[in-house]
């Protein structure tokens, strides 16, 4: 019988079969990127991708040899897969850094909770993926045909070498300067088209850093055609940077989109996310407020329930909302609320989320804000001092490079959890995402809490911001996708569609408020807008935002306070009706959040929170050719640009 279990006893076709099985499995897993196009969507740069993914599997083939040899690099790829092709189906895009970061910040019983009974699902999944691979395994070590020998071996090492050579030398000494011809063509297209962007599409958290990005890449274009040399940042060697007809015309970025390969360099992005994080957050690591909770308006025990929440709304905009005099009612069921006090004159220094949030949940001024981190926390480390416990439920996301800047303070909460799986793609989660994790902090046994709600409120694309029933004013861009927003005939559906989103946000918040009336106990809500949006209004072409117009600096506030809030701190409810029409900026939230609960702390400034008697206007400065006095400006044209009367201060 022994003579059975000998390799020449296994007939022929086992080793054909577990090679076609083998290749057809390498094949699939490099087939991932290409699923939306079953989907009827289109994939970006799909040839770039598919070349990408040639000479990826061609190194790694010619490095190891023979696939045993490197199928357990695959691991990762063949485990991340149901995840990868979930989100590319339900969510438009792949596994991305924010993604990595939720996988890595989620406990097991919270994973549990989002996936309720499709858990099992997962798991089946899950289970059929790693018999998978161990049977793909299993097919390596069964075949020699696929291994890599001989010359062609050899040619293929040194092509890649040649490449990783090339690569890294440009990397690290740069590449020359374009020809000059075409260098200053590509150098008017590439500013033009960064400019088209942002004036047409107004994304500020990115579309105004595209600009940025197109001068430096014209500056170094110059730089290297004078011939200097700087030292290089890693070896300290000054050679001359790389020539441009040698470059690897690849956009290495687009390695990301790859699979099973592209994995790696997202994790590496994802380490390096955390590593900046970590760096800004150690700009602040030994800073304490040293806050305690005051004794209030009345005597009261140390551990009577309080909540207090904090929502920082999303691209919304001050006069379209029927509680600040729009002709169509966008907030019927805020307009019910009695305790609902709107404030009627909020400034937003500047019209981007990461720049304009830290100065709404920090001490950092206005005219600091395009500067990167900053050297206090925030609101939320002075109410833990005070014995609160915290919470940071986001519907945003946490990493990227615009994205950081707030989960850096977002970190400092007890509970953080981020739940927007499709990030800003058309396919998010709704707001209403955030409704289990609120009542679940609320349904903590600790008598104190602080509770951040970070929604999307009505960032682009506003039509997929709410769900069907919400699509009352129309035509609208309901149920289109990638709508040509840059094209002025959509104006109409462009604006119902933000009226419709407006519409959802309202009962989003009155969902919260409804939630914690429910509690009945001493409870407040402060919700503000981060900026608002401009929408082609009248003759101006400007959509979005990232300019500086009346549209995107006035945004949206108000206070919510519960009957046992108002029982215990009737000062505070009397100061905020008296200051509701008064001249406020973003800065004013964090020093009116910590007096909504009565903290005190050293180097307060009850001067800038408007519960307070002894609060006062301050000058208000907002990002418009430098820093503009806002109380001293003119507002010019259908676009309402905010233009100073006087010179405004310079930006550092």
């Amino acid at each position: 019988m022994r003579h059975l279990f000998r390799p020449s006893a296994v007939p022929s076709a086992t080793p054909q079969a577990a090679r076609l099985f083998l290749l057809l499995s390498y094949l699939a897993l490099s087939a991932v990127p290409f699923v939306p196009l079953l989907l009827g969507k289109p994939v970006e740069a799909p040839w770039q991708t598919l070349g990408m993914e040639v000479v990826t599997w061609a190194a790694v083939w010619a490095v190891f040899q023979r696939p045993a040899w490197f199928h357990w690099l695959l691991l990762p790829a063949f485990l991340a897969l149901p995840t990868e092709v979930y989100l590319i189906i339900y969510y438009g895009q792949g596994i991305s850094t924010h993604h990595l970061g939720i996988i890595a910040e989620t406990s097991p019983k919270e994973a549990m909770e989002f996936l309720g009974r499709t858990v099992y699902l997962m798991a089946a999944v899950l289970a059929g993926v790693i018999a998978w691979f161990f049977a793909s395994w299993y097919a390596a070590i069964r075949t020699q045909a696929l291994a890599w020998r001989g010359a062609p071996r050899w040619v293929g090492l040194a092509m890649v070498a040649v490449l990783a050579a090339v690569a890294g030398y440009g990397w690290e000494f740069g590449v020359a300067g374009r020809p000059a011809a075409k260098a200053a063509h590509a150098s008017a297209s590439a500013s033009a088209s960064a400019s088209a962007r942002v004036q047409a599409s107004g994304f500020g958290d990115g579309a105004s850093a595209e600009v940025e990005d197109a001068e430096e890449e014209d500056e170094a274009d110059s730089a290297a055609s004078s011939g200097a040399s700087p030292a290089a940042a890693r070896t300290g060697w000054k050679l001359a940077p790389l020539a441009w007809w040698a470059r690897v015309p690849v956009d290495f970025s687009a390695f990301t989109n790859t699979w099973p390969f592209g994995l790696m360099w997202r994790g590496l992005d994802f380490y390096h996310e955390r590593q900046h994080l970590a760096e800004l957050g150690q700009r602040s690591s030994t800073f304490t407020f040293k806050a305690h909770q005051d004794g209030g308006d009345a005597s009261a025990a140390p551990a009577e329930p309080q909540v207090v929440v904090m929502v920082l709304g999303e691209s919304s905009r001050y006069d379209r909302w029927s509680l600040n005099g729009y002709e169509r009612e966008t907030n019927p069921l805020l307009a019910k609320e009695d305790k609902l006090v709107t404030l009627r004159d909020v400034i937003t220094p500047v019209s981007a989320t990461r720049l304009s949030v830290p100065v709404i949940i920090s001490r950092k001024p206005a005219t600091q804000s395009l500067k990167d981190g900053f050297a206090e926390k925030s609101f939320i480390t002075a109410y833990k001092e005070a014995g609160f416990k915290t919470y940071w439920l986001s519907n945003q996301i946490s990493f990227g490079q615009y994205d950081t800047p707030v989960s850096v303070f977002a970190k400092e909460a007890d509970v953080i959890q981020f739940l927007n799986l499709g990030g800003f793609t058309n396919n998010s989660n709704f707001d209403q995402v955030l409704f289990d994790p609120l009542k679940h902090a609320l349904a903590d046994p600790a008598p104190k809490k602080l509770i951040v709600l970070h929604s999307l409120g009505s960032h682009w694309n506003y039509s997929q911001r709410h769900p069907k029933e919400f699509d009352k004013w129309r035509p609208s861009l309901y149920g289109v996708s990638n709508p040509a927003y840059t094209d002025l005939k959509l104006k109409p559906q462009l604006n119902n569609s933000y009226d419709n989103s407006i519409l959802y946000t309202d009962w989003f918040l009155s969902q919260v408020i409804g939630t914690l009336k429910d509690k009945r106990i001493n409870a407040s809500m402060l919700y503000v807008a981060d900026h608002g949006q401009t929408l082609y209004d009248g003759s101006c072409r400007l959509a979005f935002h990232g300019h500086n117009t009346q549209y995107e600096f006035h945004v949206p506030a108000f206070v919510w306070y519960s009957e046992q809030y108002e029982e215990r701190y009737p000062g505070k409810v009397q100061q905020l009706l008296k200051h509701k029409k008064a001249r406020l900026a973003t800065e004013n939230m964090f020093h009116t959040l910590l007096d909504m609960g009565d903290i005190r702390y050293e180097g307060e400034r009850l001067e800038w929170s408007f519960l307070s008697p002894k609060f006062k206007q301050h000058k208000r400065y907002v990002d418009s050719y430098g820093w503009t006095n806002y109380d001293n400006a003119i507002i010019k044209g259908d676009c309402r640009e905010v233009i100073d009367k006087s010179k405004p201060l310079k930006q550092e």
